[in-house]
């Protein structure tokens, strides 16, 4: 597939524009944006459970001296029994908790295809100019972009599901350092999410609005950019998941 994205058109030009300029509205908690967009993430079907937030000196709102993933994990031992697209139930958490970010467990309804930003950016110019239904896309102001797709399912049969050797789980995921595929036992922080730093976020490029696809139609192209961006990611082994927690 690679060889018919080779050449440069003036039509993914200006898709490479378009990906370069797009950013959603900042979005807080009191202009009623983020619940708004939770309950878009909800209503599309992905399972929503609280997580962390930053606090002030790039520290996390949890409890854990020296959280190696300050506002990037659940703030429950059972987010993956908790996680819910009941709209009154997440109202309740937005409102309650109105600082808090939120995670979406995957695994369930839909997986995340999670790569380097820039192979992501490279990979979404492309399928776009392909024809592609790309479902909805997010990106996350410390170097990743997250394709939300829909799930490979469960098997009734436990004993004949295995996994890829792409899945990526929080104890594996530095075994993969271009594409990351979280299923069961995963998660990702669904938008809008606070990072540390000034103006550190996660954000969506394509909202939830648009159709989960197929992972297998992304696939390729993905892992094609992941090839020759791989050895250029920062090395961020200790800021992407909690070991433990």
């Amino acid at each position: 597939m690679s060889a018919e994205f080779g050449g440069r058109t003036g039509r993914q030009g200006r898709l490479s524009q378009w990906l370069r300029g797009r950013r959603p509205k900042e979005t807080t908690a009191d202009d009623g944006g983020r619940e708004a967009l939770l309950l878009a993430a909800a209503g599309a079907g992905l399972p929503l459970a609280p997580a962390a937030y930053p606090a002030p000196g790039y520290r996390c709102s949890c409890d854990r001296v020296g959280c190696p993933t300050p506002a990037r994990h659940p703030v429950s031992f059972a987010w993956q029994t908790q996680s819910t697209t009941d709209r009154a139930q997440i109202e309740r958490w937005a409102r309650h908790q109105p600082q808090a970010n939120f995670i979406t467990a995957t695994g369930m309804v839909h997986d995340v295809l999670d790569v380097p930003l820039d192979a992501g950016r490279e990979a979404l110019q492309r399928l776009l100019a392909a024809g592609v239904d790309v479902g909805p896309v997010a990106e996350s102001d410390d170097g990743r972009m997250l394709f939300f797709t829909l799930t490979r399912g469960t098997p009734e049969d436990e004993d004949e599901w295995w996994p890829c050797e792409l899945d990526c789980h929080p104890e594996t995921m530095d075994e993969h350092p271009g594409l990351r595929w979280h299923c069961r036992g995963s998660y990702v922080l669904v938008p809008p999410a606070r990072l540390p730093g000034e103006g550190q976020s996660v954000h969506w490029v394509r909202g939830p609005e648009h159709p989960l696809p197929d992972p297998l139609s992304l696939l390729e192209v993905l892992t094609d950019s992941c090839a020759r961006y791989v050895g250029e990611e920062p090395d961020r082994a200790g800021t992407a998941w909690p070991l433990h927690h």
